[in-house]
């Protein structure tokens, strides 16, 4: 069984819809739980605009793209790696045919130079009213690389440095 320093609980992602932890450690490897665009602390979705029922009658991808990948950013920095340690990146979108195109702009956006491993996957729906969701793995440094090396406070998301 994992150490609970294995795990990191970001507090500047939005909070997990389940019981599950933002991220987990194995090795030099970094595993992201599914991250969405929502805003932390609060329902608000980046692009999202729902009618007074919950149905969603306003939806921008664009914003959306924006948002999961500042949310994927602060996963990676409170567990200790960082957006260029990525290696492998799992996207859902619930409207492959609408969404692709600017959603495929936006990502070659922000991997310019030595991208990681993708897959997109159109699926039905998200657990929240959102249109994108990511599943990622990176790398992490060596402990040699770190100041405090096991000492490292990742259950808060503070990584000695």
């Amino acid at each position: 069984m994992s150490k609970a320093t294995d795990v990191t609980h970001a507090s500047g992602a939005p909070e997990p819809v389940g019981n599950y932890p933002h991220a987990r450690r194995v090795g030099n490897l970094l595993f992201l739980s599914g991250i969405g665009p929502r805003v932390r602390g609060s329902k608000a979705i980046p692009g999202v605009e729902l009618s007074a029922t919950g149905e969603v009658v306003k939806r921008d991808i664009e914003a959306q793209c924006h948002s999961v990948f500042h949310n994927v950013r602060q996963v990676l920095e409170e567990a200790g790696s960082s957006w260029d340690r990525l290696v492998d990146v799992t996207v859902f979108l619930t409207h492959m045919a609408d969404d692709f195109a600017t959603y495929n702009r936006i990502y070659a956006e922000y991997f310019r130079d030595d991208p990681p491993c993708r897959t997109t996957v159109e699926i039905k729906s998200l657990p929240t009213p959102i249109s994108i969701e990511l599943k990622c793995i990176a790398t992490l440094p060596d402990d040699s690389d770190n100041v405090g090396g096991e000492g490292s406070d990742r259950e808060s998301g503070r990584a000695a440095r």
